[in-house]
């Protein structure tokens, strides 16, 4: 999308459609739509308003004919509630612009307050509202965005707007190439296409991108992937992409689960829960969108992204529940459920990334838990980590990208659900605090590294939009992960 700066206003704009930030309350609303029938003409937006209840309540829009009485042919008003931050407002206004104006050839949005952050949410909110997965649909027309956008009432002598709207589409494409990863199909996004997708966007930013086939992993010794991979025809992959600027101080690894389908293998799952589960790579898909727009705002952070693939699937080779591994680590696993696969994958890998790179933070993202879902809802991740800094300043990071974040315990009287009688360790632990349990198992793989695990099962697909997320694939944790490391 291309979105440019005018000093113009909405009233002049000429634009198919203009958006425009409606407070909620009785008297901020009356004078917002009394500031518009200035120009409209007065009773040609009230009433209607009354008639639909639009009451300015956070993200209700009303879409008005403009009849002549201003330049654009329609006006939409966006309601923003009581909120009083303006990136907030910003991305608001954006996002419904562009959700609303599909059919439009052009848009333009009026901002209450033009600075760098709320013109860089603005621009976020339009990429990423505009977004459409469509690959699959005969009828073209399907896929029609918003091409262009304006951003009205920007006061000249204002520094940095226009690196603003690169950083906000730069984080939004990096979140909507996250989004098509976990929106492909199970039968053409597999470990092999998904490396393939990772080595191609990494040659466009000239990023580097390692991937290990099935021989390299067996070299390496990760026999807990592997396990996970015996009743899969198609062969697991790790992937390891690399941002390392010259004036980096800090080293950052993301780790992602790349599960591209679970069947739940042995411990098969019923039909209803695995009809979606195409999505749980949704870990991969927002570790890659991390470092992809680390690169592309040019942070002065060193970022890694290290992905392990595989299916979880049912085949004659297929590992079995009292099965026993031995992990990288070195600890030997008892397998209880071989449903309960993303961990056992992130334990080797996780392990790997420790030895082999040595960074300052480490941060696994993953579809992980069925728990995590009961505990928070769909709309809200689970945030595990002992370093209090780093969990306040990832909170904070989630709370500034409108990510729902919640911390939970690391709580180690729970430890000892993990007790094998026969090997160093089982798997999963009993029937309550699943997610708290499976935050421990991983925390068993990373020795003294500052360490953080998200658990995105609920917020990573969703069967319906809420808020940021669009139905489906949302991108969740890019936007969080990237304002982490401008925060370093």
């Amino acid at each position: 999308m291309k979105i440019s700066l005018s000093e113009g206003t909405w009233d002049k704009s000429t634009a198919d459609i203009v958006a425009i930030a409606i407070p909620s309350g009785k008297t901020k609303l009356s004078r917002a739509l009394g500031r518009i029938e200035a120009v409209t003409g007065k009773g040609s937006i009230k009433p209607l308003a009354s008639d639909e209840r639009f009451t300015g309540k956070a993200l209700q829009t009303l879409k008005v004919a403009s009849r002549g009485k201003a330049k654009s042919r329609w006006l939409l008003l966006v309601g923003i509630g009581d909120v009083n931050d303006a990136p907030q407002i910003a991305w608001r206004v954006g996002h419904a612009l562009a959700t609303a104006a599909r059919a439009q050839k052009s848009a333009a949005v009026e901002l209450p307050e033009v600075t760098p952050e709320s013109v860089r949410a603005a621009s976020q909110g339009l990429v990423g509202g505009a977004y459409r997965y469509t690959e699959y649909k005969s009828d073209k027309t399907a896929g029609e965005t918003l091409a262009s956008a304006v951003i009205l009432g920007v006061p000249k002598g204002v520094r940095g707007l226009t690196a603003a709207v690169r950083a906000g589409k730069a984080v939004a494409e990096s979140a909507n190439f996250a989004r098509d990863l976990v929106n492909r199909p199970p039968n053409d996004l597999n470990p092999v296409s998904l490396a393939r997708a990772a080595s191609a966007e990494s040659k466009k930013l000239g990023l580097s991108c390692r991937v290990w086939n099935k021989a390299r992993i067996e070299k390496e010794g990760m026999s807990l992937l592997l396990a996970v991979n015996k009743g899969s025809a198609i062969e697991p992959r790790v992937i390891h992409v690399v941002y390392k600027p010259a004036r980096a101080k800090k080293k950052v690894v993301f780790v992602g689960k790349g599960l591209t389908f679970d069947s739940g293998g042995l411990c098969i799952k019923p039909a209803g829960s695995m009809v979606d589960m195409k999505c749980d790579m949704a870990g991969a898909a927002s570790t890659l969108g991390i470092v992809f727009a680390a690169a592309r705002l040019k942070l002065p952070v060193e970022v890694h992204a290290v992905v392990g693939s595989t299916e979880n699937m049912t085949g004659a080779k297929a590992y079995r529940p009292g099965d026993v591994y031995k992990s990288l680590e070195g600890k030997t696993v008892e397998v209880i459920n071989t449903d309960a696969e993303g961990r056992l994958v992130l334990a080797d890998v996780l392990t790997w990334a420790v030895r082999k790179l040595k960074p300052d933070y480490m941060i696994d993202h993953a579809t992980l838990t069925g728990a995590c879902l009961v505990a928070l809802g769909p709309w809200r991740a689970a945030l595990y980590t002992d370093d209090d800094d780093l969990a306040s300043k990832y909170l904070e990071a989630g709370e500034g990208e409108g990510e729902a974040f919640w911390r939970l315990p690391l709580d180690s009287d729970l430890r000892s659900t993990l007790k094998s009688s026969i090997a160093d360790l089982k798997h999963i632990g009993g029937r309550y605090g699943g997610s708290i349990t499976a935050a421990l198992f991983l925390k068993e793989f990373v020795g003294d590294t500052t360490w953080m695990h998200l658990d995105i099962a609920g917020p990573a697909f969703v069967d319906r939009a809420h808020g940021r997320l669009p139905k489906g694939g949302t991108g969740f944790g890019v936007a969080t992960g990237v304002r982490f490391l401008e925060g370093l």
